[in-house]
């Protein structure tokens, strides 16, 4: 898994320590997830940097009162150079090919997802800096981790499929954000804390003891910090490879997508968000 990733005095990343990807209530669920898999020790070391921010939101956050602060930052003066962190451009060919080059697609100057996880992963370890940029560290990446399982942020076609007009429940959409938003809401409901809990209770039983059980081995086969790039080109890869499996396949473009596109897209969303724990 994603958040697994990062040693364990700072863990995200390990197992016993993967625009607005998911929605609000995906990045939470991202969060909350990883909370029930955390040590102890790392819970108390996620605590402490959290609480140590001096623009915490609250007296002693968690991981899921951080998920979306990346989201907001992006949009104030101070953050619109994190823009281009929330994904990369595989400028593939789908959905006849899909790959992702972090030579060819992380070369722009904004930088990309790929780059950012690769940053913060060092940054969060590194002493040196103060609690607000240490907290900083911890924020963009549980947020990151999200954003990479999202198979339209690991994809350039279309603006990761913005430019793609769709339908859903009758009106008119883009497919970037049906992903990003509209599934999520009819799968899991939305943004309330008992569907966090709900939501957060069923992934973690698939995890543990269901259909994800097998699979946790494979999800947990980069977790090593000195390749940080490699396992975030390796997740990354992971979600376009979506991209012309289901995604883009067949053409949904202006299509309605809220019936039999979403019946399939469904199992593949929350099987995302469990990777990013």
């Amino acid at each position: 898994m994603m958040l697994k990733f990062i040693p364990t005095t700072f863990a995200l990343l390990a197992f016993t320590s993967f625009v607005n990807a998911w929605g609000t209530l995906g990045h939470k669920t991202v969060a909350n997830v990883a909370i029930q898999f955390l040590l102890p020790q790392a819970l108390t070391s996620v605590s402490s940097i959290l609480s140590a921010d001096p623009f915490k939101p609250t007296t002693n956050p968690t991981l899921v009162d951080v998920a979306s602060w990346a989201d907001t930052y992006r949009y104030t003066t101070a953050g619109k150079f994190s823009a281009g962190f929330h994904y990369v451009d595989a400028n593939d060919n789908p959905p006849t090919s899909c790959g992702v080059d972090f030579a060819r697609d992380c070369s722009g100057a904004g930088g990309c997802i790929i780059m950012a996880i690769t940053n913060y992963t060092q940054r969060v370890q590194d002493g040196r800096l103060t609690a607000q940029h240490t907290a900083e560290a911890l924020k963009f990446l549980v947020h990151f981790i999200g954003d990479v399982t999202q198979p339209l942020h690991d994809e350039a076609l279309a603006v990761g499929g913005n430019d793609i007009d769709v339908l859903w429940n009758g009106a008119s959409n883009n497919l970037h954000h049906v992903w990003d938003t509209e599934m999520i809401t009819q799968l899991a409901g939305s943004d309330t804390p008992a569907n966090l809990n709900a939501w957060t209770g069923a992934i973690v039983n698939e995890i543990r003891t269901g259909a994800y059980a097998n699979q946790v081995s494979s999800w947990l086969s980069c977790l090593d910090i000195t390749q940080a790039q490699a396992c975030a080109t390796a997740w990354a890869s992971d979600g376009n490879a979506l991209v012309c499996s289901y995604v883009l396949n067949p053409n949904p473009a202006g299509q309605e997508l809220s019936g039999a596109y979403y019946t399939g897209a469904a199992p593949i969303i929350q099987m995302q968000i469990a990777k990013g724990v």
